[in-house]
C-alpha cells in the first residue's frame, strides 16, 4: 500500500476541510465587448452581466441619464473596465471612430453585442416615411453599422462572437407594426447571411429573439397586460452572455428564442 496516499487522505477527513478546488476563470476575463444600446433596459442588463464575468466592456450611448444608471449600478472594479461614449450608432463614421477608439485604448475587440432597437406599431396604411425610416435605422441600419466596423478586426484576429437582437414576434411575420416587423425580420436574415461569410474566420454570429420583455418601457405602454409570460431582460442577458463565450465557437447562424 502506498502510505503517502493513505496519509494524505486521512489529513482531509481529520481537518474537516475537502480538498480546495482550483479557482474558476471568469468566462469573459479580459475580453473586450461592445454592447451598442447597452444602456436601455436589456443592453445595461447585458453589459453588467459582461463585467461581472471579467469582460472589458464599451458601450455607445444616447441618452445620458440610463449612461449615469449603468455606471451607477456597476460596482467600483467594475467602473475600471467600462467604458462609455456619446455616440450615433446609425452613423457609420461616428462608429467606426469608436471602434477605432477602443481598438487603440484595448487592443482589440472580441465581443459585438447589438441591443439597440425601438418599437412602432402601425398597419402600412398608419405608418408614415418618417417612422419607416425610423424603424430601419434602429432596429436594422443600427445593426450593420456596428457589424460593418467591427467585422474587418474579428476576421484579422480569426476570433470574434456577433450577438444581435431581434423579435420573437416577427417569426412569423404578422400585421399591426409593419416597420417593425420589416426591420427586425431583416436583422434575422442579416445574421444568417453573416454567418455564412464568416465561417472559417473564427468568428460566430448569432441572434436573440426575445419575447416581450419585462421593461418599464413596456410596462408603461401596456399597463394591463398580463406579466406572467414576461421574459426578465437578465434572462435574455444570459442567453447573449452564453453566445458571447469562446466555448460557443460551434454555435454559428443561430435564432436563439428567449
Amino acid at each position: 500500500m502506498n502510505s503517502d496516499v493513505g496519509d494524505a487522505a486521512g489529513s482531509h477527513l481529520v481537518s474537516g476541510h475537502p480538498p480546495m478546488e482550483p479557482t474558476s476563470r471568469p468566462p469573459l476575463q479580459n475580453r473586450v465587448a461592445i454592447v451598442t444600446g447597452g444602456t436601455g433596459a436589456l443592453g445595461r442588463a447585458v453589459s453588467l452581466r459582461f463585467l461581472t464575468e471579467g469582460a472589458i466592456v464599451a458601450v455607445p450611448y444616447a441618452v445620458e441619464t440610463e449612461r449615469d444608471e449603468l455606471r451607477a449600478r456597476a460596482t467600483g472594479a467594475e467602473r475600471d473596465r467600462l467604458v462609455t461614449e456619446p455616440v450615433d450608432v446609425t452613423d457609420l463614421a461616428a462608429m467606426t471612430a469608436f471602434v477605432e477608439r477602443t481598438l487603440a485604448a484595448r487592443g482589440r475587440v472580441d465581443i459585438l453585442v447589438g441591443a439597440v432597437g425601438g418599437f412602432a406599431g402601425g398597419s402600412l396604411l398608419e405608418t408614415d416615411a418618417a417612422a419607416w425610416r425610423r424603424m430601419l435605422d434602429l432596429n436594422l441600419t443600427s445593426a450593420f453599422t456596428a457589424t460593418k466596423t467591427v467585422a474587418p478586426h474579428m476576421v484579422r484576429a480569426r476570433y470574434g462572437r456577433v450577438v444581435l437582437v431581434a423579435s420573437r414576434a416577427v417569426v412569423p411575420p404578422v400585421g399591426g407594426f409593419i416597420a417593425y416587423t420589416v426591420s427586425k425580420a431583416g436583422v434575422i436574415t442579416f445574421v444568417q447571411a453573416l454567418a455564412h461569410e464568416m465561417r472559417g474566420h473564427g468568428v460566430t454570429v448569432n441572434a436573440v429573439l426575445p419575447s416581450t420583455m419585462d421593461t418599464p418601457a413596456n410596462r408603461a405602454a401596456m399597463p394591463d397586460s398580463d406579466r406572467r409570460g414576461w421574459v426578465p431582460v437578465e434572462a435574455v442577458a444570459d442567453a447573449i452572455a452564453l453566445l458571447a463565450r469562446e466555448e460557443s465557437a460551434h454555435i454559428t447562424g443561430t435564432l436563439l428564442a428567449v
